[in-house]
């Protein structure tokens, strides 16, 4: 997978894959135009839909909910810490449509923990950051 992020102006981005793109920005409290979501903000959705993705996946494969809205919703909220920087304390909370056994609902648990961003986020993979920048010109 990759993700081209370009700066557009101000403090909005816009990143690529494929054929989809997503801004971002900051509020205005931090100087951006509050026109889209930060990137702390992605995060969160990005594992609120991995998560409500392996739900539906549960849920629609046993014929528990049907493909079409189904009134499933997750939510996802996390606490700003520091330092440094960071997000933590991260709740996911299913909201099924539908009653569910003791069975299902532990399998549905089950279920979300299998999401791929959960994971990632549960055993942090290795970053590295490489900084590429012009030649400078020959000093005279």
């Amino acid at each position: 997978m990759e993700v081209i992020t370009r700066h557009l102006e101000g403090l909005r981005f816009s990143s690529e894959t494929r054929s989809h793109s997503i801004l971002t920005d900051q509020p205005v409290e931090n100087g951006g135009q509050n026109s889209a979501m930060t990137p702390p903000e992605l995060l969160l959705a990005s594992l609120g839909s991995c998560a409500a993705f392996y739900a539906a996946q549960y849920l629609t494969t046993r014929n528990l909910i049907s493909s079409h809205p189904s009134g499933l919703e997750v939510t996802v909220t996390a606490e700003k810490l520091k330092p440094p920087a960071r997000l933590g304390n991260f709740q996911i909370v299913v909201n099924c449509p539908v009653p569910l056994t003791e069975d299902q609902r532990l399998a549905l648990t089950r279920s979300v923990h299998q999401c791929v961003v959960h994971n990632t986020l549960a055993s942090p993979p290795q970053i590295d950051i490489h900084l590429h920048t012009p030649q400078a010109a020959p000093q005279t």
